[in-house]
This record gives structure tokens, sequence and C-alpha cells, in this order.
């Protein structure tokens, strides 16, 4: 596991600066003009998907070594590739841009404190004993705090230039994400076959299930169409490269528990484009 535990931070500190590029004070004041739609959506990705997990895993009885993956992906926040899907379904842009960083920063409490209830949840053994929420959390804020940060100094001090290259710098950031992802296939691919059935099954379910949640959820308590599609993107896609990260902080080189991760990010592409495709129809 030699080439993820080395790039997936790189990956993940490259992909938040990339956010963080992309983002002005006013994607966080913007949250004060529409407030219901923004909390709405925040809550669909911060409580509702980590409860449909939990009771996902409950009801397809999933194996305790990938229970704990399960929740990690859930408590995820949203990814670049959700704004840049949210604009293909003629989504609500600016609140996708909003719900990523603004979830993307309180991730860094939020992430911790959902594994860690896991762990007690599921009595699970197999975390490494050193690893505390604090460390995760402090862990977390220099690879996603501190790029977001710097990216959006960047952002104001050569404004023209990061604009003009956003496209670009969105496409650079799901490349990122998908080296990530296709290193742990390479490396780790007796182990996904093994479980791909299970986990497959599972990471399919939470997909599919928020996505349609989210959707009904939003079609009754936001204000408009674009909102609806955005915030079902949102609850579907997560940063699965945080979740990797997080998980190497965990299991450390063993990744037979991080297969749900892997799952979901393949599964999430597949599902979310599908699901954009029919939104464009409807268009």
């Amino acid at each position: 596991m030699g080439i993820v535990t080395t790039i997936a931070p790189v990956a993940l500190a490259l992909i938040m600066l990339g956010l963080g590029a992309s983002l002005t004070v006013k994607d966080f004041t913007r949250v004060a003009q529409s407030p219901k739609d923004f909390f709405i959506g925040l809550f669909c990705q911060l409580v509702l998907l980590p409860i449909v997990a939990y009771f996902l895993i409950i009801i397809l009885r999933t194996p305790v070594e990938l229970a704990l993956g399960v929740m990690l992906i859930a408590a995820a926040p949203g990814g670049v590739t959700s704004n840049v899907l949210t604009k293909f379904a003629n989504g609500d842009v600016a609140l996708s841009i909003s719900l990523t960083a603004i979830t993307s920063l309180i991730s860094i409490v939020s992430v911790p404190y959902v594994v860690f209830l896991s762990i007690e949840l599921f009595d699970i053994t197999y975390v490494k004993n050193e690893v505390s929420m604090l460390s995760i959390s402090l862990k977390m804020f220099f690879v996603v705090t501190v790029p977001v940060i710097i990216g959006m100094i960047m952002r104001k001090l050569w404004g023209n230039f990061i604009v003009n290259n956003m496209e670009i710098i969105n496409r650079i950031s799901i490349g990122l994400f998908c080296i990530v992802f296709i290193a742990i296939y390479i490396e780790e691919w007796d182990s996904i076959v093994m479980f791909i059935t299970k986990a497959g099954a599972i990471a399919l379910s939470l997909n599919v299930t928020m996505m349609i949640v989210a959707f009904y959820i939003a079609k009754f308590f936001t204000t408009g169409v674009a909102q609806r599609r955005c915030i079902s993107l949102e609850a579907g896609l997560q940063n699965g490269t945080l979740a990797v990260f997080v998980g190497l902080q965990l299991f450390g080189t063993n990744m037979t528990y991080m297969v749900p991760t892997a799952a979901y990010a393949l599964i999430m592409m597949i599902t979310s484009v599908i699901f954009v495709l029919i939104l464009r129809k409807q268009t």
C-alpha cells in the first residue's frame, strides 16, 4: 500500500487547494440569502447520510470488517465532483459550492465524531490503538482546512488567472481523485475481488437510497428544481480521497477495511452520471 499511503495525503491537500481556489467570501455569506436550501442540504449530508448508512449496515448484515468503511464514506463531505456534475445537471451550482465548502470545513470535527461513534456502536477492535479523535482532527485540519485557506488567498491575489483556469483546476482535482482509487484497485485487487459483492451491494444501496431520499426531501422543503438537483447530488457524491486519508490513519496499511470506500467511489460515479443524464432529458 506504499503508493496509496504516499499519494492520498498529497492528493487530498491538492484537491482541497483547488477547492479553496474556487471559493470567495461570497460562497460563505451566500448561505444567509437562502438559509433553508442550505440547511436542508447540510442536514441530508451531515445527519441523514450517516443514519441511513447505519441502518443499511444492519438491514444488509454487513460484515463488521466492512461496517466502519461504510460509515467512513458516509461521514465524508461532498467533493469537487458534485460541483461539476451539478453544473451538468442544470442544478444550483452556487448552492453546491457553498455546501461543499462548509461541509469540508466542518468535516475536521464531523468525520472523526461519526467514525469514533461507529467504533463504539459496532464494538470494533481492529482500529489502531494509538489513534484518537483529536489526532485525526488535527491531521485533517492540515490537509483540509489549511489548503482551502491557502487556495482562497491565491484566488484573492490572482483572481483573473484562477477564474480563467478554473475548468483545468477542476479537471486536475477529479484526476487526482481517480489516481487514488486506481492505485487502491491495483494494489488491493485480490481483497477487492474477495469483498466486492458484499461491499458493492451496500455501496450501491447507500448511494442510490441517499440520492432518491435527498431528492424528495429537497422537493418538499427547498425553493426549486435546481436546488433539488444540487442537494441530491451533494448527498450522493462524497469526497472519497478524504475518506481514504482518514482510513489510513485508522487502519494503517491494511486496506481490506477500505474496500467499501473504493466500491462507493466507483459506483457513485456511474450512478451520478446516469442520474444527471436522466435530469438533462427532463429539461
